[in-house]
């Protein structure tokens, strides 16, 4: 593994015994306790923050100088954490650098992530509790937890150190950024989705954006624990679904779009075919027979691209029970709606949209943008002959997510697509700790889409279409 060992297992070392008997842990095979961080973060100029960064970045150059970087791999994690705990211990000790057993336990952790992993964005990548990672420059880490944006107690060195885990990034997936191609779409080992984007079109200097994809997407139930939709609606929402309704979810950015369309999708049935389109995959069906197809970027030439559009056209013909779009936001919208009025009942998308009208207006806007030359109210009866649901989902002032309304698209009046609310959450003021309160209630309007539910056998109960709280 250690350029000096290469050929036999290394004998350990006077130094390395020394710093055993200090820090314990940072050579044992045994499974340890996080340690606790060795100073406390005040501001990102910390100086006993840039000491500790400044450290570390020397003992990362004499670490590689001394790795045996082909086959660092196939190394296990234990054994490299008594090597490289071997060398830090050296190292200190010719410095004259004290460090209690849980500053060097921490140094010897995170000198192994900026070794095998992504160096300051380990532990948060590793943080269930963390939903997205927003590097704003090298200084500023930022992290969203139950929809509450937050400071991290983590930062990188300076801007170079930054751009090299960048790299360390786009480089696993085969993508490259540069001056000349100054951002990049990326996606994790593990699903997460990053984003990134540096100089000249980043000004303050390189961006991050990571959502971190869920060891396990939630369940519908799991969401009317949380209180994002009501037990009433989601019933309806899963005979919705088992009756083939054609659905759109609508929101803003990180209201939940996804999850919903995950929690959704698990109402389909074993039996059907069922093939996902998406830019950055990021659904979890759990069926067993899913066609899981993604876009492609351009080459450094310029060619080679694959958009959804295309992926939309070549799903039709891989006989589809249902068509998955991750997310409508061109020309695709024209193949989709043709797709959902030519036979592929039971299908569903997401739209970036503020209301369900304005969901409705958005996907005119789209498909009007295809240069196929419609009059707009062919536009609008397309859309009112295959989409029957539009669900609208919103995040909160206090972080929550939640269903704001589930509106039922009954035909077209006029030149004007009908659109009839059947369940809506009332906003009812704030709480004294910040939480919006409100509740979910039917309007009483009776779906016209129940007729249809009878007739496909789906079981739903009348009685929750009452006026009142559902």
């Amino acid at each position: 593994m250690f350029k000096s060992f290469s050929k036999s297992k290394p004998a350990p070392s006077d130094n390395v015994v020394v710093f055993q008997s200090v820090s314990g842990a940072a050579a044992s095979d045994k499974p340890q306790a996080e340690p606790q961080p060795p100073f406390e973060l005040r501001t990102p100029e910390d100086p006993k923050l840039s000491h500790w960064l400044e450290l570390k970045s020397k003992l990362h150059e004499a670490l590689l100088d001394r790795l045996n970087l082909s086959v660092i791999d196939k190394v296990e994690r234990s054994e490299l954490t008594r090597e490289v705990a071997g060398v830090v211990g050296q190292v200190l000790k010719s410095t004259g650098e004290a460090l209690q057993g849980d500053e060097f336990n921490r140094l010897v952790e995170e000198l192994i992530n900026e070794i095998l992993g992504f160096g300051p964005l380990e532990p948060l990548l590793a943080d269930p509790s963390v939903n997205d990672i927003l590097v704003n420059g090298h200084r500023d880490v930022f992290v969203e937890r139950h929809g509450v944006l937050e400071r991290a107690q983590v930062r990188f060195r300076d801007e170079k150190h930054l751009l090299r885990i960048i790299d360390k990034i786009v480089s696993r997936v085969g993508r490259r950024i540069d001056e000349s191609q100054p951002w990049v779409d990326a996606r994790l080992e593990d699903g997460s989705r990053v984003n990134a984007i540096i100089r000249p079109c980043a000004i303050d200097g390189p961006s991050v954006s990571i959502r971190k994809f869920a060891a396990s997407p939630l369940t519908m139930d799991k969401l009317i624990e949380i209180g994002t939709v009501s037990g009433p609606a989601a019933s309806f929402l899963r005979a919705l679904v088992e009756a083939r309704m054609n659905i759109l979810i609508s929101g803003g950015t990180g209201s939940g779009k996804t999850t919903m369309l995950n929690a959704l999708s698990s109402y389909i049935g074993e039996r059907e075919r069922i093939v996902t389109i998406e830019d950055a995959a990021e659904l979890q069906l759990q069926q067993a027979h899913v066609v899981r197809l993604e876009t492609r970027p351009p080459s450094p030439l310029g060619t080679g691209a694959v958009v959804q559009r295309d992926l939309v056209r070549n799903a039709l013909r891989m006989r589809p029970d249902r068509i998955i779009v991750g997310e409508v936001r061109g020309a695709e919208s024209f193949d989709m709606l043709q797709a959902m009025n030519t036979g592929h009942d039971g299908s569903m998308t997401t739209v970036h949209a503020n209301t369900a009208r304005d969901a409705l207006s958005r996907l005119e806007q789209m498909v009007t943008m295809t240069g196929v030359d419609f009059p707009i109210s062919a536009v609008r009866a397309q859309i009112a002959s295959g989409l029957h649901l539009v669900v609208q989902l919103a995040r909160l002032s206090d972080g929550r997510r939640r269903v704001m309304s589930i509106s039922e698209i009954t035909g077209m009046e006029g030149d004007v697509i009908a659109l009839q609310d059947i369940f809506v959450f009332q906003k009812q003021g704030r709480a004294e700790t910040g939480e919006v309160q409100g509740r979910f209630r039917a309007t009483g309007i009776r779906p016209k889409c129940a007729e249809q539910l009878i007739a496909a056998g789906v079981e739903f109960d009348p009685a929750a279409f009452r006026s009142g709280e559902a």
